[in-house]
This record gives structure tokens, sequence and C-alpha cells, in this order.
């Protein structure tokens, strides 16, 4: 990797990774941890803009184990006993109402006081799941939520993966028969095989990978990571595509910004992970072929922040949520670690101060979900619910404190 030289840009560095640290340690994790649902157990499921937490809302299995993830990761990385109770509370809630006793692997969601209300296996959840459980034992050494992520790993590999076509079938039942509706949510295109499900499945087997050396882990991650070298962003294509019949041939032409810029730091992690150099080769190619396109189409060079994207037809979603803004921070300094191009080093600069002054929020901690172009809240979202959640921006958060800390003990 191409270490910064300049004295601007690495006083730009550490400036970056004191603030979001006092963001982290200061609004992100304090608000999580108020967020804790004293009469049923583990966190609430909803909580509105305005703050009034919804007293009967169904518990989400991806807003739980991003939570777990978060304190998890935040535990390792900062020490303290208020973090370690917290992540000890999120595993324990987890494990107790998530994971299914029976047929194995986690319920899409459960009731307000943890009995499953959706039974749904779907391997996005399934992903988190791992991911989470893997961070935690990282954390902790806690070796019964690295059996749990081992047995839901065996599960997906038996029960989701493709011996045809490769990559991962997406939707099944509680019993792990295949389900007709692959959706994650209404709005999602129908297809059988999805650039989301498959990201965080890279994610999850990077994570799994560090703590659990398997073959077979090892094998799947490596198809993942070619996947997308050579599927999900074709040879020169500037843009991930989102979905796919079971075969791979696209489906519709939907672009995401936020997740091409989150895609280009996490391929690379996921060859670093595998300690492959020809394999770190493409991804490296990969990422900043993603982070350019991220630079020069999907950044607002006029107020600072990543654009949503594009629908089917073309047009140009100009707001701005939350998560896509986070997933800027890290992929623009990525790509300047890898490049030593300082327009990134900018890029990043300028995302951060357009969230500091409208999406963070400094009255009530955490971020606002969604704002438009020039910064104004759109309301009617939620601060806590099924898909707002801590992991994209305390992810944020850790991911520049550890890449910046790294830079300096080599510098």
């Amino acid at each position: 990797m191409t270490t910064p030289a300049t004295i601007s840009s690495t006083s730009t560095l550490a400036l970056l990774r004191a603030e979001l640290k006092e963001e982290l340690v200061e609004r992100i994790l304090p608000y999580w941890m108020r967020a804790v649902d004293e009469k049923n157990g583990g966190f609430v499921g909803l909580v509105y803009e305005d703050g009034v937490a919804s007293s009967d809302a169904s518990k989400g299995s991806i807003l739980n184990a991003r939570i777990l993830w978060t304190f998890s990761a935040a535990y390792a990385a900062l020490g303290g006993d208020a973090l370690l109770a917290t992540a000890r509370r999120a595993a324990d809630y987890f494990s107790a109402h998530f994971i299914d006793a029976t047929h194995g692997g986690v319920f899409w969601s459960v009731d307000v006081v943890g009995a499953p209300d959706d039974h749904r296996k779907h391997v996005y959840a399934q992903a988190f799941a791992m991911y989470a459980l893997a961070e935690y034992y990282r954390a902790t050494g806690d070796d019964a939520s690295l059996e749990n992520a081992k047995a839901i790993f065996e599960l997906v590999e038996v029960n989701a993966y493709d011996q045809v076509f490769g990559g991962y079938e997406e939707a099944f039942s509680r019993e792990w028969f295949v389900l007709d509706d692959s959706r994650l949510g209404a709005d999602d295109v129908d297809a059988p095989k999805s650039m989301n499900t498959h990201l965080h499945l890279l994610e999850a087997y990077t994570a799994l990978l560090r703590v659990w050396p398997n073959q077979l882990l090892r094998k799947r991650l490596t198809e993942l990571v070619g996947i997308f070298t050579n599927t999900i962003v074709g040879k020169g294509a500037e843009h991930a595509q989102l979905f796919f019949e079971n075969d791979w041939t696209p489906v519709e032409r939907i672009v995401s910004y936020g997740h091409d810029i989150e895609t280009s730091w996490l391929v690379l992690a996921a060859a670093d992970a595998l300690g492959d150099p020809v394999l770190r080769k493409r991804a490296k190619e990969l990422s900043l072929r993603l982070a350019a396109s991220s630079l020069h189409v999907a950044f607002d060079q006029e107020y600072g922040g990543l654009f949503n994207g594009t629908d089917a037809r073309g047009a140009l979603d100009t707001d701005k949520e939350w998560w896509a803004q986070a997933e800027a921070i890290v992929g623009f300094v990525n790509a300047f670690i890898e490049s030593g191009d300082e327009e990134y080093l900018d890029a990043a600069q300028e995302t951060w101060g357009f969230v500091r002054r409208y999406v963070s929020d400094a009255e009530g901690g955490e971020w606002h979900r969604r704002v438009s172009r020039s910064g104004e809240v759109r309301l009617g979202h939620e601060k806590v619910g099924p898909w707002k959640c801590p992991y994209h921006n305390a992810r944020a958060c850790l991911e520049i404190m550890a890449r910046v800390a790294n830079l300096s003990s080599r510098a």
C-alpha cells in the first residue's frame, strides 16, 4: 500500500481520526446504549425521529446483529466495562431469541417480547449473524458465539450454495426450503440473486476467516471475491450490478452509489484476509475503479457527500442516506491510501464535513437517516429501526481510527 507522505495529508488524517473518534464516543455509542429495552430485554425495535420509541415494534435480526457487531468492535478497540456490558447484553439476547434452536440459522425478526414473528431464513440475515458472532468472539473469546457462527456457515453452505452457477440463493423458510420471493424489502427487485446479500456474505466470511481458518470458508471467500471482480462488477465496469437471475444474468440496471464505494473497500479487505497477492492485485484494480467512479460521478462537488444513486430509468436521486456517507468516508480514505491521490482524501474530509453539519444529530445523538442534497433533514424516518442501526457509522469511525493508527505506526 502507498503510505501518505505529505505533511498536509498526515495532518488531515490525524484530524479526521480525532474527530471521528469523538463522534463515536460522544454521539453514536451513547445513543445506542440508551436504546435498551428495559422491560422486555435486548434493545427497542423502533424509535421515531422525534425520539419516541414504539412500545410494540418487532425486533429485527439485522438491527440486533449490527448492534452486537458494533459494541463488540468498539470494545475491542476502546475497552471499557460499559461497552463490554452492552456487547454482552446484545450477544445474550441475540443467541436466546434470534437463533433457531430447532432448524438452525436466525429468524428475520421477533416480536416485542422475543418470540419469532417472521420465520424467514434470509441469507442476508445469516451473513450479519456470522459477522456479529465472529466479532464478539474476537473481542471476548466467547466460544459459544464462534460455534454459533460456524453452525450458521455450515447451514448456508449446505442449503444456499449454488452448485451450478456459483454464489448463493437467498431466501428460505424456517425449515430451509427455498422461497419464491427473495426480496429484502418491498421496494427491492425480486431477483434470485443480489449484490447486497453477496457483499455481506463476503464481509461475514472475511470476519469469520480471521478467527476460524477453515479451508472451505477460505475457498468460498475466494470464490466471492471472484464473483465481484468478474461478474457483479464486470471488467471495466464503473458500478456494481445489483440484481441477477440464478445464472448471473443481470436484472434491470439500478445503481447504488453507497454500495459501489462500500464494495470498493470490502472486496480489498477480503483479499487481504486471504493473503493471495494475485487476488489482491485484481481486487485493488476493482477497488480503485469503483472509487474513481464514486469520486467523479457520485460525489457532490457543490455540497459534499454522496448522492444515493440512479433508478432503472437513470433518474438521479440527489438525497443522501446516512449509511452511504459513512461508507464514502472509509472508501475514499482507502482509495487515498492505495493510490496516494489526495483528491480522495479531500473527498473523505468533505463528506465528513457534510455529515458533521447536517447528518449527525448534535442534540439527540446518532445520525439522521436521510437528508436532502443541501442537508435538510427528511422528516418521517426513524432513528432506530429494522435497517437504521449503528453499524455503518460506528464502523466508519472505527475503520478510520485503525487505518490512521496503522499508517502512523509505519511512518
